[in-house]
């Protein structure tokens, strides 16, 4: 699939070439998030739980398409692409309620699918016109049926929004109360969003294998290192929540803090790197109260691998000077562009011209991104945009001064055309990635850093060639 290709599936194929049509409309060109029922693939990155979608013809599919298959081509996993149940709601749903519809749905998908878990998500048409999914779904919830519900409707905002209502209707509906006592050093981890972030599946791979070397027993919930609904079961017993990231799972942490009385500690950057990542495990550690000596053993035994590998990447980085961006731009959602942009900062050395910040955070978390950003090395700071159309981004960034050296973008599919023009490199690092096939890939940690490393260089070499 080409460019031109990807436009047309993802919405807005031609240009808007008006501004000011833009800003009266506050129309979005390239989008670069699902609405709020594209939750439905947090759902699928649960291992064996099946959502089931009560909304109109095709908006599944698109969800699926759109974030799992031309991203990465990340797959349909157990319950996704074309294994979903959906209603496919048309205008007698809008006109005499879809209720009836789903419940015949969900009746069904229980013949028909085996799961641990299903998760109703609603979309636009059954939001609006007031399906009760709670009167639907409560007797099913009485015989004794795994299955929760989740008011996914457009309009309640994107599949980031949608995430954080499907992770607190699992939790409310289906973990339910506790009164235990809490595990010591067990972790309930809060990152990635799945499917949405291209490289999910290895990033929580990494980030599970970092925390259990330093001790601790990991719930990270999502992914093929998931133990799927037990672990979900096991959220209440935790010692603790982990957010890994700038603001996504925060009102997930501050919801199970009150609900069940556990404290979280909130970790603003993907750790990428032996610095940061080194950082990232002391500070957790300190406050899980981890044993000092594991913790340094552990460290060192990461660090002395990785800088051997460094070690033997520097005759390249000193050598082939020739051709090799020195300023760059990060173009995606917040967690990752401040990830990458400390490591490209203070592991690489390269210079930030530009930081463009696309997944829309919440305006109460935009102070902390920023100065975030603004912290990143001692003696260097940036100022990120938010921003969410790519008409403006890439406007943005033809005025960037980037030097005379060909810039490196670290961006998606949309800036592939942008890179060309400015004679420079892309990295695609987040939704979409058209142009990516990712299996387990991470650029997380200190195995995942070095893979980073790896692709950077070779696009460099390649776009010099």
């Amino acid at each position: 699939m080409t460019a031109h290709d990807l436009k047309t599936t993802l919405g807005s194929a031609k240009p808007i070439v008006d501004k000011t049509i833009v800003e009266k409309t506050h129309s979005i060109e390239q989008i670069r998030y699902g609405c709020a029922i594209g939750a439905m693939q947090s759902v699928v990155a649960i291992p064996r739980a099946i959502p089931i979608t009560h909304c109109g013809p095709g908006c599944a599919d698109k969800q699926f398409m759109n974030l799992a298959f031309y991203n990465g081509f990340q797959g349909g996993g157990y319950g996704g692409g074309a294994v979903t149940p959906s209603t496919n709601a048309s205008e007698r749903e809008v006109v005499f309620g879809g209720g009836e519809r789903l419940t015949e749905l969900i009746g069904s998908t229980l013949k028909v699918l085996e799961a641990d878990l299903f998760v109703v998500l609603t979309g636009c048409i059954p939001d609006l016109v007031g399906d009760d999914i709670g009167a639907v779904v409560k007797p099913f919830q009485q015989q004794a049926v795994p299955i929760v519900f989740a008011e996914t409707g457009g309009f309640h905002g994107n599949n980031f929004t949608g995430h954080e209502r499907v992770t607190r209707a699992i939790i409310d509906q289906f973990v339910g109360p506790y009164d235990g006592a809490p595990e010591a050093g067990t972790v309930n981890v809060w990152t990635l969003l799945p499917y949405h972030n291209t490289f999910w599946r290895g990033d929580l791979t990494e980030i599970k294998r970092l925390l259990a070397g330093i001790g601790l027993k990991v719930n990270i919930l999502f992914g093929p290192e998931s133990a799927g609904v037990d672990e979900w079961k096991a959220i209440p017993r935790a010692q603790f929540n982990l957010v890994i990231g700038p603001w996504l799972g925060l009102e997930t942490a501050r919801h199970l803090e009150t609900k069940y009385g556990q404290p979280f500690l909130h970790a603003p950057a993907l750790p990428i790197g032996a610095g940061e990542t080194s950082a990232f495990l002391r500070r957790v550690a300190a406050f899980a109260g981890l044993d000092k000596d594991r913790v340094e053993a552990f460290i060192a035994d990461e660090d002395a691998r990785y800088y051997k590998y460094i070690e033997d990447f520097t005759d390249f980085y000193s050598e082939y000077w020739w051709g090799l961006p020195a300023r760059f731009a990060v173009i995606g959602d917040a967690g990752y562009a401040l990830g990458l942009t400390r490591f490209l900062v203070n592991q690489l050395g390269l210079i930030p011209a530009r930081v463009i910040v696309t997944d829309n955070p919440p305006e109460e978390t935009r102070g902390l991104i920023s100065a975030e950003f603004r912290a990143i090395a001692d003696d260097v700071a940036v100022d990120v945009a938010f921003e969410e159309d790519s008409y403006t981004i890439h406007e943005i960034l033809r005025k960037t001064d980037f030097g005379h050296k060909p810039p490196i973008l670290f961006g998606t599919t949309w800036e592939r055309d942008l890179a060309r023009d400015l004679k420079g490199a892309i990295v695609e690092v987040g939704f979409p990635s058209s142009y990516e096939v990712v299996l387990n890939r991470s650029y997380v940690g200190y195995r995942g850093a070095l893979t980073l490393l790896e692709k950077i260089y070779t696009t460099a070499v390649g776009a010099s060639a």
